[in-house]
């Protein structure tokens, strides 16, 4: 019995000094523990001294309005928890003035939003490097690896002193120096070669989008008719064509005039410049829901190429997928509604930037008829671009030129046009005509009764 009573005592000393020695460790302060003095926890989220906190509040704004329009904070954050960072950040300079502006506007398209990812964490290394961690033998170089997967090359020049990240040269070094990290500014913006291969590739699709004039087709001497190309001559051999049929203007040349409406000759083959226009929509990325609408919408894109087929052209004012995704399902709920949002997108007109532009400098406002009759779309100047419609409804020419063939122009903008709703003239009451008959004076009241007393009809007609 004492023997139990002795293991009893035993096992409730020892579990006394458990749970002291309990007590002690988390009695403990923060700072005193290892994976409390890093800014960010196991779950990512940041406290008030981490470096991406410092680059928010610091004067670097254009650079920090980037990674928040990227969506790049929640990475940034987790990557916080796990390394410490470096970040090299360009002066606001470098992002508004120095850059040339066709390369910005291909960075803050919606459809390039994975290709400016990449260019702002070009600009981060996932490994604190200090200032004087810079290599220190002359012209020595060190390069580091991004989080874009890319490397940065670090450089210290003996004859000038200066510090540079490829081509960059560090201005404010250890500008702002954080527990999880640092950040350098630095003079320039740091550009990867895939972010200038992927904005060369839109550039040059920009470019061949129109259909470049060629040579006049050739004819058949005996026939006249239009024969495959021939294949290419040797220098000095004798002309292929005569000279009459060789300058004949055919449906390729850019002066030739379109054939009219229901003619006999179909040069244009609208189906495909259709289909051409929704690939160039899909490949110019931001453009998907209106290329979808198309696509599903067979009986649409058919009356569209038959248009085209047949020698009209079209302007179609592209909304870009932000502003499709404010569509209501009230506002497509109805029969034919999408037919009829899209028909109030179509131009019967061949509209480039340049022309509608020009027209709204020297006209202040144009109305361009539509295919959805007899509705008009109002276009005016505003900030230096062309504005499509008036009050919350109005839109901008966001994207212009995105494809220009000679018969199909799209424009892209930032919204969904609907026409204006037509207000019923109110019913005024018109009013009646009263005919007044003539007044009498006195003296020829007198002389009426009179003559009526005596019962002699009256020549005067105020007596009547």
């Amino acid at each position: 019995m004492d023997f139990h009573i002795y293991g009893f005592s035993r096992l409730v000393f020892m579990s006394s000094i458990l749970v002291f020695f309990v007590g002690i460790c988390l009695a403990l302060p923060e700072n005193l523990n290892p994976r409390s003095s890093s800014p960010a926890n196991n779950s990512g989220q940041i406290n008030s001294n981490s470096v991406l906190v410092a680059l928010l509040d610091s004067h670097y704004t254009e650079l920090a309005e980037l990674v928040e329009k990227a969506l790049l904070l929640q990475t940034l954050e987790e990557t916080v928890g796990k390394h410490n960072i470096t970040i090299f950040a360009p002066r606001n300079e470098a992002l508004e003035r120095d850059l040339d502006p066709e390369f910005k506007r291909f960075l803050l398209e919606p459809g390039n939003l994975k290709s400016l990812q990449k260019l702002l964490m070009f600009h981060i290394i996932p490994t604190r490097i200090g200032s004087n961690q810079w290599p220190t033998h002359p012209e020595s170089t060190r390069h580091h690896r991004t989080l874009s997967h890319d490397h940065l090359f670090l450089t210290h020049h003996e004859k000038t002193g200066d510090k540079t990240v490829d081509r960059a040269k560090l201005t404010h070094p250890d500008f702002l120096t954080r527990p999880d990290g640092v950040i350098h500014g630095i003079e320039r913006l740091l550009i990867p070669q895939s972010v200038q291969d992927d904005f060369n590739k839109r550039r040059s699709l920009r470019s061949i989008s129109a259909v470049k004039p060629e040579g006049a087709p050739e004819v058949d001497p005996r026939t006249h008719r239009l024969k495959k190309p021939a294949p290419p001559a040797n220098p000095g051999s004798p002309p292929a064509l005569p000279i009459f049929d060789a300058l004949a203007p055919g449906p390729s040349l850019a002066p030739a005039p379109a054939p009219g409406p229901g003619g006999p000759h179909h040069h244009f083959n609208g189906e495909a410049q259709v289909k051409d226009f929704i690939h160039t929509l899909l490949h110019y990325g931001g453009y998907n829901e209106m290329a979808d609408i198309l696509v599903n919408l067979t009986s649409l894109a058919t009356e569209m190429g038959r248009l085209v087929s047949e020698g009209y052209v079209l302007t179609v004012l592209a909304p870009n997928d932000e502003a499709m995704a404010k569509l209501t399902t009230e506002q497509l709920s109805e029969p034919g509604a999408p037919e009829q949002i899209m028909y109030y997108h179509l131009v019967p007109e061949y509209q480039t930037e340049e022309s509608m532009y020009n027209a709204v400098r020297r006209f202040g406002k144009v109305r361009y008829d539509t295919l959805r009759l007899p509705h008009k779309v109002v276009a005016q100047e505003a900030d230096g671009s062309v504005k499509f419609g008036q009050g919350d409804g109005s839109a901008y020419l966001f994207d212009p030129d995105i494809y220009t063939d000679g018969r199909i122009s799209v424009q892209g903008i930032d919204g969904v046009l609907f026409p204006p709703e037509e207000v019923e003239p109110k019913k005024t009451a018109v009013p009646t005509k009263v005919v007044s008959k003539p007044r009498r004076g006195k003296l020829m009241e007198v002389a009426c009764r009179v003559l009526g007393a005596v019962g002699q009809d009256s020549r005067f007609t105020t007596c009547l």
